[in-house]
């Protein structure tokens, strides 16, 4: 295991999403602080009223008793369970407000996570040395420290404004009592927004700062991001041989369709092309194997096994290399020349006797590599499978 201090590397985006499979994803406490605090805000600003109001007819009908509630046990039960029910629907509500409230918040920052891992029994836990340790490590001191820091801000703001309206407030005790209440209503709500204020830019701070620690203890050493990059990709080797395999089966299906080709265009020691045209098909002449050097000699041995013309055209053997893949057809530029050649080939068939003189093909200067055409893509492979061909 790499040690912590080799861990520089940005962690991957696989590493992230195994993290967020095992139930760890950033958090932020204060922010659900914040949001809690800002929905209380708003209902004290809002729903208090009408929860004052409320609570007020609540407690007159509870302190409400008439002779058929006294006299009759179930009766008053019944009316206590009223009561019970109307009280428990505002706490219902207005903690459900909270809870969602609550549940919002952390979607909001780590997004929606659903895993059965972070609730899994962990019977390491319970072991107490560990647990100590837990209590005191460096994450744990900065959490204490930071909410030890919060308390002191938003103390030292709701401290402030209170001294700084501290003459209005004391101007309460010669005021209506009505007028009283709205005042010291007014100073406890100014105050209250303040120190949401600064809980709000400590909510802010704080997502930043989980955001960072939370990808700083993602992060990757250089060995760690190679073996991650060896699960995802696949071993190198095992995929150079498979790789390997797949070329000698093209190769061997390539080699296959050489005796049942038209004709095989070649310069004389470079290049080989086998040339297939089905007269049934409405396509063009289509390219069946093509090769260099040994392969081209090899190309060139199939086909005179199998009876099949071998033509020295170098020109047209190296544009049609260069041009066209296997199993591809002839492009439009070139069907005179192969037409030439294929013409050479149906009078051969016809007559094999008669000594008939090859044609002289001619190509496009600009499709001729060796005349100022594009060069061809020369792909030797690698040794193993040099030998294997060998």
């Amino acid at each position: 295991m790499a040690d912590n201090a080799d861990r520089n590397l940005p962690a991957s985006a696989k590493k992230i999403r195994k993290a967020r499979q095992e139930g760890n994803v950033p958090r932020s406490r204060d922010l659900g602080h914040f949001v809690a605090m800002g929905l209380a805000a708003a209902l004290l600003f809002t729903a208090m009223p009408s929860l004052a109001s409320y609570s007020q007819r609540l407690l007159a009908d509870g302190l409400t008793f008439d002779h058929s509630v006294i006299a009759s046990p179930q009766i008053a039960g019944e009316h206590a369970v009223g009561l019970f029910t109307r009280g428990f629907m505002v706490v219902l509500i207005v903690g459900g407000l909270f809870m969602v409230a609550g549940v919002v918040a952390n979607i909001a920052f780590g997004g929606w996570n659903l895993t059965m891992k972070a609730v899994a029994p962990n019977f390491g836990k319970l072991n107490p040395i560990a647990g100590f340790g837990r209590l005191f490590n460096f994450h744990q001191l900065v959490t204490v420290l930071k909410a030890s820091l919060l308390a002191i801000a938003v103390g030292f703001a709701g401290t402030m404004y209170l001294k700084a309206h501290f003459a209005e407030l004391g101007g309460v005790l010669q005021a209506d009592l009505p007028d009283g209440l709205a005042t010291v209503g007014r100073t406890l709500a100014a105050g209250f927004l303040s120190m949401l204020l600064v809980l709000a830019a400590w909510a802010g701070f704080d997502v930043f700062w989980q955001k960072k620690t939370y990808m700083d203890k993602l992060k990757m050493s250089r060995e760690e991001q190679k073996q991650e990059h060896k699960e995802s990709e696949g071993n190198v080797e095992v995929k150079a041989k498979m790789k390997q395999k797949m070329r000698e089966m093209a190769k061997r299906r390539m080699m296959k369709a050489v005796p049942a080709a038209d004709i095989v265009v070649m310069n004389p020691t470079h290049y080989a092309v086998a040339l297939k045209y089905d007269q049934e098909a409405a396509g063009a002449p289509r390219v069946v194997a093509k090769g260099t050097d040994r392969l081209a000699m090899r190309i060139r041995d199939l086909a005179r096994d199998a009876g099949v013309p071998v033509l020295e055209a170098p020109p047209l053997a190296r544009a049609l290399y260069t041009h066209v893949e296997i199993d591809g057809e002839v492009p439009t530029v070139l069907f005179a020349a192969v037409a030439q050649v294929l013409a050479w080939v149906y009078q051969l068939r016809a007559t094999p006797n008669l000594n008939l003189r090859a044609p002289n093909v001619n190509v496009p200067p600009e499709l001729d590599p060796l005349t100022g055409g594009p060069k061809p893509k020369r792909r030797r492979p690698p040794r193993a499978a040099s030998a294997t061909a060998e």
